[in-house]
């Protein structure tokens, strides 16, 4: 038996409607894809979704694969020469892209040390 707060979603049908119907007002009206767009159109927060996408059940898997399909959407954005910052800031704030940057530092270890030492 589960405790705690009832679940937000209670019929996974009707979230698989609700999400679909989502992604079809936004190709009928061209509207991008966005996971705070489908958190409002399903009458939740962003931070819901997250959770649930979190869970071990039916309704993760349905919430993963829509966020999916944004972040999909997204990152065809990257390639259609479109101004791309707002798109690489929804991939890492949604979808925890992140940049990733290597150093590599060489030290010469053929230097030689002096060190004095003095009571004074």
């Amino acid at each position: 038996m589960r405790t705690g707060r009832p679940l937000k979603f209670q019929d996974l049908n009707k979230l698989q409607q609700d999400i679909d119907n989502y992604f079809k007002e936004c190709d009928e009206n061209n509207k991008p894809y966005t996971v705070s767009g489908l958190a409002y159109a399903l009458d939740t927060s962003r931070s819901t979704l997250v959770d649930y996408e979190g869970r071990d059940d039916e309704f993760s898997n349905t919430v993963k694969k829509a966020k999916e399909k944004v972040e999909k959407y997204a990152e065809e954005k990257l390639y259609s020469g479109a101004n791309t910052a707002g798109v690489i800031f929804n991939l890492k704030n949604n979808f925890w892209w992140t940049d990733k940057q290597e150093v590599e530092a060489k030290v010469d270890s053929s230097v030689d040390i002096k060190i004095e030492l003095s009571d004074e």
